[in-house]
């Protein structure tokens, strides 16, 4: 009879209902903001507003989180209103305890405000490259083109650098036997360039073919520069070298490589 009578109590039943309304609220709000991330002119808008929506979720969350919990112990009798009302004292003794991640939240919250970068940036961080992938109020992650992904605190923004709001500009130095003439090394990067820039990712008014830029012992190397959109900088340059690879090639010209000369016996 006493389990019979808890399950038909308001304590049985209640947390459930608050566990299922916080959870349908939480689901709502959050279809609606996806809804909002067809909207935007521009990539860069999208993907701004995306970021800003990931924010907002999170705090959706952490929000219909705490009053679950006030509602339910509420339920079981505990004054939530005394609750309420200490957190003002205890909210000192959690600042100080928890300074890091108060400098995360509010990281985050300039990173969204001065437009340090949005979901789908390519950034570096140290020696790591990558894209963003996820953006909380205490963290970004960054994943990089092997698949490796970094965690970073968001207090670490001045240590963040994006590449991805402007276009990248890629330099080739093409090392060419000293046989081959000036003029035909010209001719045969210009018409590279050229079939460089018909490709939907690279701006064909800035491939510049700049001349020689070093003598080395066994090769001078020439001097070109590809600019293109943040991301592609990587399938771009793959295509410049084997654009170039197939033209030198065609018209005689030699890449030097190292070449051993092995002898086998004593005899030289």
């Amino acid at each position: 009879m006493e389990i019979i009578e808890f399950a038909e109590s308001v304590k049985f039943y209640g947390p459930i209902i608050v566990i299922l309304g916080a959870i349908f609220i939480y689901s709502v709000i959050s279809i609606v903001l996806n809804k909002a991330t067809i909207r935007g002119k521009t990539e860069y808008e999208r993907k701004k507003r995306k970021t800003v929506i990931l924010l907002f979720q999170n705090i959706t969350k952490y929000v219909c989180l705490i009053f679950a919990i006030l509602m339910i112990l509420n339920i079981y009798g505990v004054n939530t209103s005394s609750i309420i009302a200490g957190l003002g004292i205890a909210s000192v003794v959690i600042g100080l305890a928890l300074q890091d991640a108060l400098k995360d939240i509010i990281s985050g919250i300039n990173i969204i405000m001065d437009n340090y970068y949005v979901v789908g940036d390519y950034v570096k961080y140290g020696d790591f490259t990558g894209i963003i992938t996820s953006f909380g109020l205490k963290s970004t992650k960054i994943k990089d083109f092997n698949g490796n992904v970094l965690n970073i605190a968001n207090r670490y923004i001045d240590k963040i650098i994006n590449i991805s709001q402007e276009r990248h500009v890629i330099y080739l130095r093409v090392p060419t036997a000293y046989e081959a003439s000036e003029e035909k090394v010209k001719k045969v990067l210009l018409s590279v360039l050229e079939k460089l820039g018909k490709l939907a990712d690279v701006d064909g008014k800035e491939c510049n073919y700049l001349g020689i830029d070093d003598l080395g012992d066994s090769a001078v190397k020439y001097l070109i520069t590809i600019k293109c959109k943040q991301g592609s900088e990587y399938r771009v340059r793959r295509a410049a070298l084997t654009l170039i690879k197939e033209a030198y090639d065609k018209n005689n010209i030699k890449i030097p490589y190292n070449q051993i000369e092995v002898h086998n016996g004593s005899k030289i």
